[in-house]
């Protein structure tokens, strides 16, 4: 069930940016970082009013593409790539690190709720997790990820691209940090669902990057060289 409306519908909702709620979306924001748990008491509220889990306001997700763009846009500028190099990195940005990652990851996570976490109600009307919900929480957790890796990141640069071990250290506790707070939100958002149990798996992943944070640090791996040599070809 993918949810009243559907994905075309919530597509053509995106282009009309007056029908838009900036302020509620920028509010989902601040306390995504702050304190994602209120974000996610609105969820029931949610539901009352509008008979689904998901947003049904594309705000959200349009910002997410913009902001990704422009620090996308800065990090070239910032390297003076190539045109080639340029559109590979803008493009590379908001189609797979953020559009089909997250397609991807709703899928699973969405097909893993419905098929092994929902518990059968022996009264109440049987409930699924939409589709929308499911990247609506990859988004949610998607954006304080941003923050850290591609914003805080770039204003760090000129010390994380140096050699040494502190700056290796404080570039793999930032990514370490922001895939743990990823996989934290990941929880929280279907924690808010009445219908599931055991939401609790969706933060083991978490312990897969505290292990290759340890590893990087052992072998001397810094995450930011790394990630610009992939995007951006080019030595530090």
């Amino acid at each position: 069930r993918r949810g009243a409306g559907g994905v075309p519908d919530y597509l053509r909702r995106a282009l009309k940016y007056p029908q838009m709620d900036l302020e509620y979306t920028f509010w989902q924001m601040v306390y995504l970082c702050l304190d994602p748990k209120r974000v996610y008491k609105n969820t029931s509220y949610h539901k009352q009013t509008k008979n689904q889990w998901a947003r049904d306001d594309p705000a959200f997700t349009v910002l997410c593409v913009c902001f990704l763009f422009v620090a996308a846009v800065a990090y070239a500028v910032a390297f003076r790539v190539s045109p080639g190099l340029f559109l590979r990195a803008v493009g590379g940005a908001v189609l797979i690190d953020f559009a089909l990652t997250g397609v991807i990851v709703s899928s699973v996570t969405w097909a893993v709720a419905n098929r092994y976490l929902r518990v059968s109600s022996m009264h109440g009307v049987e409930q699924e997790v939409e589709w929308m919900y499911a990247f609506d929480v990859h988004c949610n957790s998607f954006f304080p990820l941003f923050l850290l890796i591609n914003v805080t990141q770039y204003f760090c640069l000129p010390y994380l691209l140096q050699s040494g071990f502190l700056p290796v250290f404080v570039s793999n506790t930032l990514y370490a940090t922001a895939f743990v707070y990823y996989h934290y939100i990941t929880f929280l958002g279907y924690s808010a669902l009445p219908f599931l149990r055991d939401a609790v798996y969706f933060l083991y992943p978490a312990a897969i990057f505290i292990v290759l944070y340890i590893v990087s640090l052992l072998l001397g791996v810094n995450c930011t060289i790394f990630v610009i040599n992939m995007y951006f070809s080019t030595p530090s």
